[in-house]
């Protein structure tokens, strides 16, 4: 009875945001804001995926990320009018197996904001956040020496920084979107969700770590 009752107390806690929240922000720590960067003759914009959904109309973008899509083209086109070179590289494969990376999956939408194909260049075989880092490295060459600004949320930016700065590149962050979530009287799915979500950042941050001390990564 007492370890049912204790279940159930944790359950409750979960779901209405009692370890949602901390965990959110400890997530997100650093990253809850970041300012417009500024850009450099040669600039390269590096989107990271989010993930696909099935829906009626086909597979689409997951909800995460329309906002990064969103600021990828608002990127592109400030970093346009300073009179640079941009490019956008979308980085992301196939890791759910839903038949289509999310690089490919999610150009049709950044085209469909003004960024033109020539200045666009898809990374479609990575399958976790090392993999974003490393392949568009390969894409870049061992070495950056101009601007490059790294858009995705900001429960996932610590994890995409030092991914990136295991390759040696110094990215400039861009968070595209946050997560808010207050805490409720009932249960609610989005408790569950953030925080799976941010447990899930936490222990790839650890892991990330315990990784690049044992000289994996």
């Amino acid at each position: 009875m007492q370890i049912a009752i204790v279940v159930a107390g944790l359950v409750w806690a979960i779901g209405s945001g009692w370890f949602a929240n901390p965990l959110l922000d400890l997530a997100q720590l650093g990253y809850r804001y970041t300012d417009m960067p500024t850009f450099a003759p040669k600039t390269t914009i590096v989107l990271m995926g989010a993930g696909t959904s099935r829906r009626a109309s086909g597979l689409v973008p997951k909800s995460d990320a329309m906002p990064r899509i969103a600021a990828v083209a608002t990127l592109y086109r400030q970093c346009r009018e300073t009179g640079a070179s941009c490019k956008v590289i979308l980085s992301g494969g196939d890791p759910q197996d839903h038949g289509q990376a999310e690089a490919d999956n999610y150009a049709p939408y950044v085209l469909a904001l003004g960024v033109p194909s020539e200045d666009l260049v898809r990374e479609n075989q990575s399958l976790n956040t090392y993999e974003n880092a490393r392949n568009v490295a390969n894409i870049l060459g061992p070495s950056h020496d101009n601007r490059l600004i790294l858009v995705t949320s900001a429960y996932h930016m610590r994890r995409s920084v030092r991914a990136f700065e295991a390759f040696g590149y110094a990215p400039v962050p861009y968070v595209s979107d946050v997560r808010h979530y207050g805490v409720t009287l009932l249960p609610h799915r989005w408790g569950f969700s953030n925080s799976e979500l941010a447990l899930h950042e936490l222990v790839g941050l650890a892991r990330f770590d315990v990784y690049r001390w044992l000289h994996l990564y």
